[in-house]
């Protein structure tokens, strides 16, 4: 008989993340509630190509599923929906939770909200994992795989670069707000995501598009300074588009500077690195070719895949 693949409860927190762990060999049930209320309760939604793996649980209806798992990605899903929504058996099961940030508050000292909880705590990269302090619990890093949403190719024929973070207005200074609106004073930066508009961006462009869009452009920049590893970053790499960005977090692991991106604390050496870029395309696509060769090896959707289904073998027995 062939062995039934795991049943996992789990909220759609980020789109992209939730569309790669689909790719997994297990059945995802997706919280859903009433329209308008809770965004993480919106079960399958939007306009990604979802299998028929993914399925929505409606809210009434959560008691009557059967599941071997539960995947928590945000805390007051552990500590609210946890208690009002599942059923006490529900409660029992074995609990994952998936954190995608690194601490908000103090970023060492940050004791994190599921520690020696019993729940198996996934970080989504090592420097997750470093900063928070997550007591005694077992901890696993599963780092992100990439499955792209488009088949884009480089070409960077806009002189320009290409910033995509969402609602950059309102989350100011964490994800680079001034870097974004000092920088685009000496170099032409065009910003994609929700609220982009707000600041003279594309506004949001749909998931299958962006790939394309980021293709188009000399090169990507990522103005954040704290944050795990953002997906859209590595989303540019795989297309072959070349990045620029903050020496900070993951990102510090993953580009190295001057021979797959540049990367670096100092604004000033950042603005000659796309300068550079700008006047010289073939530098630009040489790093570019290089950046998509390191996406290829280190996130590559297959041990992603691999990785979350030991992990899903283990804890579901």
């Amino acid at each position: 008989m062939a062995e039934q693949r795991p049943q996992v409860l789990t909220w759609h927190v980020h789109g992209n993340y939730l569309y790669y762990l689909s790719q997994v060999d297990a059945d995802f049930w997706l919280v859903r509630g009433p329209p308008g209320g809770d965004p993480h309760h919106a079960g399958r939604c939007g306009d990604l190509p979802w299998g028929d793996n993914v399925h929505d649980a409606p809210i009434e209806r959560l008691h009557q599923l059967r599941l071997d798992a539960v995947l928590y990605q945000s805390r007051r899903a552990w500590e609210h929906d946890r208690q009002v929504l599942l059923s006490p058996a529900q409660q029992t099961l074995p609990a994952l939770v998936l954190e995608h940030d690194p601490p908000q508050e103090h970023p060492t000292n940050t004791r994190h909200w599921a520690a020696d909880t019993g729940a198996v705590l996934i970080h989504v990269t090592p420097f997750n994992a470093l900063m928070w302090d997550n007591g005694n619990s077992r901890c696993e890093v599963i780092e992100h795989g990439i499955l792209p949403l488009a088949d884009a190719h480089y070409s960077g024929e806009r002189a320009a670069g290409i910033v995509v973070v969402n609602n950059l207005r309102r989350r100011g200074r964490r994800l680079g707000l001034d870097l974004f609106e000092q920088m685009r004073e000496r170099v032409p930066l065009a910003l994609v995501g929700m609220g982009s508009a707000e600041l003279g961006g594309l506004g949001e462009v749909g998931h299958r598009d962006l790939p394309g869009l980021m293709a188009s452009h000399r090169f990507f920049f990522n103005p954040i300074r704290y944050t795990s590893l953002g997906l859209a970053v590595l989303e540019a790499m795989f297309a072959g588009v070349p990045v620029v960005a903050l020496a900070t977090t993951e990102l510090a692991t993953v580009i190295r500077d001057g021979h797959n991106g540049f990367i670096d604390t100092r604004p000033q050496r950042l603005i000659e690195a796309m300068q550079a870029l700008l006047e010289s395309p073939s530098l630009a696509e040489a790093l570019g070719e290089q950046g998509r060769r390191t996406a290829m090896e280190r996130f590559a959707i297959g041990r992603f895949v691999s990785d979350w289904q030991r992990l899903l073998r283990q804890v579901c027995g």
